[in-house]
């Protein structure tokens, strides 16, 4: 992607990615982001698979779905404008607990592991404010998931254990 391209620079200024960060790290972070279009129902990455990038969706909507393509086939979340795939296993390489595809035809903005890393010693303060995004976006994940917990057991208690 031209990282000259003043259409991109805002795309990139207005993601998650991105906050708090000043013009020109914002600049630097478009250095290492491509934009990807996608149309609805592409497949992105397999469950089972591992891969090291982190997906920002700028538009339309991505589905983590379980077990894609099966008679058991889940719909577990889905994620638009703002939102990230797959933080950790970026991070680590894990592999997928589900598949993610496009919702809706999307715009993506991906970053690869080996691009983050090549921030360490030139950009560490870019470095540090993408983590610091990751983070906040893992952050809201497990309080959503503490919330959802919270309200079944409620639910349970309320029900006397009954179902």
């Amino acid at each position: 992607m031209n990282t000259t391209d003043p259409k991109f620079l805002e795309t990139v200024r207005k993601s998650p990615l991105a906050q708090d960060m000043s013009a020109d790290e914002a600049a630097v972070l478009a250095g290492v982001l491509s934009l990807q279009s996608l149309p609805a129902k592409q497949v992105l990455a397999r469950e089972g698979s591992s891969d090291n990038r982190l997906y920002a969706v700028v538009s339309g909507s991505l589905a983590i779905v379980k077990s894609l393509g099966t008679p058991d086939e889940e719909p577990i979340l889905t994620l638009n404008a703002g939102e990230f795939a797959h933080e950790l296993g970026f991070l680590d390489g894990a592999e997928r607990y589900a598949s993610l595809v496009a919702a809706s035809d999307a715009q993506v903005l991906v970053l690869e592991r080996e691009q983050l890393e090549s921030l360490v010693d030139t950009h560490p303060r870019v470095l540090y404010r993408i983590m610091c995004a990751i983070v906040r976006a893992v952050h809201r994940v497990q309080a959503r998931q503490s919330m959802h917990a919270s309200e079944l057991s409620n639910y349970i208690s309320k029900q006397h254990g009954r179902y």
